[in-house]
């Protein structure tokens, strides 16, 4: 009853706040943002190396009218999805090292019909999907973690009315290496980079051994990652820092980026999670979509995490990752859970959460002094004259010849 109640409430919103048509050239660009979208998540799960990382994840908009296509043609009405999954998984090998295997997996475009696992495959459809493997080595001694594997960049569908050719299916590798706070990633294809990525994570988290408060758990989080661009041949590079800042004990935090040498500031989140395990959040977004006779738009939004429900309007991360999706409420259903040495905590997470466990111990000298004490009581005696002694918890009856004298031990 409650899920039906959620699915009106997405349909009403989704009636009244109908979002601006998304172009068909954001869908050609997706494969670029899955690739570095996974590479991201599995960079924040090698900040541990070890233990288990489970993201499931289905996005949900109920309506054919509420993500429109935008073509040469006109505007098509139909859905856009995601679809995701991540996995990993570590194995102990000895008491300092731990072998790991991850596995991410999306699906994503635009189709003329709703679906869950089958397309429609319309005319101006457009689907397309990355699947990332590969194995980590973790090194607990020294801190540090390497990782390499593989990403598939599959074409399922690409409507030719509507879009350019593109490849159909596209190998690349990858890698990723991190000792204490510095951490280096990269993506390849052929014998050319398509993105690097550099960061420092130095605020101190509790989850990986750090401090559980003071200055440290408030120093900075930055990267810089360099996007491969070719337009006609030439090459338009562009770096992207990032800026993650703990404002207040690991619940609040503030993250902007910025890009250049062209595009100056691209985004900035206020996020608020009321247990720094980020198991549940809130956001307020701030994204910078164009330049429109020289005054820069901005597109203002948010969210809320309810650890298996996400529910978005105008949100940063959907402009980013939903083909630039904007005005209108955008519904994710999923699971985004991990565990190390015993605790649980969401992605990013400073902090396990808190976890209320009951010890109980058997105590066996205890246990037979009790018995021992129960088994005495009302023990019944006879003397030396042949009279009854009764005991119990210090006092002691007898009896003789019929008749009762008390007495106290």
């Amino acid at each position: 009853m409650k899920i039906k109640k959620v699915f009106l409430l997405l349909s009403m919103a989704a009636g009244v706040a109908f979002a601006d048509p998304i172009p068909a050239e954001a869908l050609t660009q997706g494969g670029l943002q899955m690739r570095d979208r996974q590479l991201q998540d599995i960079g924040l799960v090698m900040r541990g190396g070890r233990g288990g990382y489970i993201d499931i994840g289905y996005t949900y908009t109920p309506s054919s009218e509420q993500l429109q296509l935008k073509s040469k043609y006109g505007v098509h009405d139909g859905f856009a999805f995601r679809h995701h999954y991540g996995i990993f998984g570590s194995w102990v090998l000895d008491s300092i090292s731990h072998l790991g295997f991850l596995t991410w997996y999306e699906r994503a475009g635009w189709d003329s019909q709703d679906f869950f696992f089958f397309p429609h495959y319309g005319d101006f459809a457009h689907i397309s999907s990355v699947l990332t493997w590969g194995f980590s080595y973790t090194n607990t001694k020294l801190d540090a973690t390497v990782a390499l594997g593989l990403q598939h960049q599959n074409l399922e569908k690409a409507g030719w009315r509507a879009y350019p050719d593109e490849s159909d299916s596209l190998l690349f590798y990858w890698g990723h290496a991190r000792y204490k706070n510095v951490s280096f990633q990269g993506s390849f294809y052929s014998n050319t980079f398509q993105t690097l990525r550099f960061s420092l994570d130095l605020e101190s988290r509790e989850l990986y051994g750090g401090a559980k408060s003071g200055y440290k758990t408030y120093l900075p989080n930055l990267s810089a990652t360099v996007y491969r661009r070719k337009d006609n041949d030439d090459d338009k590079n562009f770096v992207r820092l990032n800026w993650e800042q703990n404002l207040y004990k690991q619940t609040v935090y503030a993250d902007v980026s910025y890009d250049f040498p062209k595009g100056g500031f691209h985004s900035a989140t206020l996020k608020y999670f009321p247990d720094p395990s980020r198991l549940m959040g809130f956001e307020a977004s701030c994204l910078r979509r164009n330049e429109i006779g020289g005054s820069r738009e901005l597109l203002w939004g948010g969210a809320i995490d309810f650890f298996i429900l996400r529910l978005a309007y105008n949100s940063a991360f959907d402009y980013d990752n939903m083909f630039r999706a904007k005005g209108t409420f955008i519904a994710e259903f999923h699971i985004d859970l991990g565990a190390f040495e015993g605790k649980f905590f969401g992605r990013g997470a400073a902090k396990a959460a808190p976890m209320e466990t009951s010890n109980k111990t058997f105590d066996l000298n205890k246990f037979m002094k009790v018995r021992a004490e129960q088994q005495n009581l009302g023990n019944t005696k006879v003397d030396a004259q042949g009279n009854k002694v009764i005991e119990a918890k210090g006092i002691r009856y007898e009896k003789v010849d019929g008749s009762a004298t008390q007495g106290g031990n």
